[in-house]
């Protein structure tokens, strides 16, 4: 093993350590503040963490496997491992009426990237940052809307698992609180504005939403991911998967948590390589917002 090998090795092993080390700081500020506060109702949490517009400040830390198939040789035998950090600090600007800054920060645990050889393996690697600014309005109707703008930052640790570019565009929320839980639709595009200018990135993407509600802080919910490129051909250009999962908040001491599980499969994905099926599990401690 020669000393640059052993080198990124080590960068890599505490990318590691200090991923792990997020997923389990929370736990540590629950443990302290568990007897200061009143303890809150699961239910109510639970409903209220369904909303996009919550007022709620969480840390979200999905951890995601990706299993590929494709036309490719050997594209059926590849899958990928993820962990991201998505934290949310509402601020309240009127009644029902929130601003979001909202970074998703993804450690590429094992990532399967097409070369010369073939099919290679990448990680542990920062990808890169995605984040969304945003103001989000709630109705007395149950309707609610968010605005803003979303971009994508060119942090990759690794090119082969970044664009290398400067990403910037609109986004768009429609969503309905009703009886029984919610549901919603959101919708992105992102140009490239600077950067690497050997090709083009144009990219319309987006989640829907939808939560059921169900007695002692259970849930039925799922918001898959999907996207459209509008530089790739026609056989290539779209990822949509139809998606089902379960949900549970719980209260530590003082800390609600939601813990959740979804399975997405892919009904369309690009026909040369493109994910198949994929499971996440998510853990989202709700944490005091610092102002």
């Amino acid at each position: 093993m020669n000393k640059e090998t052993s080198y990124y090795q080590e960068i890599r092993v505490s990318m590691l350590c200090m991923s792990v080390l997020l997923l389990f700081f929370p736990a540590a500020v629950s443990a302290q503040d568990g007897d200061v506060t009143t303890k809150p109702n699961a239910e109510d949490v639970a409903n209220e963490l369904a909303n996009p517009n919550t007022s709620l400040g969480f840390l979200a830390f999905p951890f995601d496997y990706i299993s590929y198939d494709g036309d490719l040789s050997d594209a059926d035998h590849q899958d990928a491992w993820k962990l991201s950090f998505q934290p949310s600090f509402p601020y309240p600007l009127a009644k029902d009426t929130n601003f979001f800054l909202r970074p998703l920060i993804p450690v590429i645990l094992d990532q399967p990237v097409l070369g010369e050889e073939g099919f290679d393996s990448k990680g542990v690697d920062l990808g890169d940052i995605s984040f969304d600014a945003a103001v989000g309005k709630s109705f007395s109707s149950g309707w609610e809307l968010i605005g803003g703008v979303v971009g994508t930052l060119p942090t990759a640790t690794d090119d082969d698992l970044g664009l290398d570019q400067w990403l910037l565009g609109p986004e768009l929320f429609v969503g309905r609180q009703t009886s029984w839980g919610f549901l919603g639709a959101l919708f992105s595009h992102q140009w490239d504005v600077a950067g690497e200018d050997n090709f083009d990135t144009s990219i319309t993407g987006g989640q829907y939403f939808y939560t059921i509600n169900l007695p002692d802080a259970w849930q039925i919910q799922a918001q898959p991911t999907w996207s459209y490129d509008h530089e790739a051909d026609s056989d290539n250009a779209l990822s949509l998967p139809l998606g089902v999962g379960v949900a549970k908040t719980v209260v530590f001491g003082s800390i609600p948590w939601k813990f959740s599980l979804q399975y997405w499969y892919y009904i369309v994905s690009p026909d040369d390589f493109g994910p198949d099926y994929q499971i996440r599990f998510q853990v989202a401690p709700v944490v005091p917002l610092p102002w």
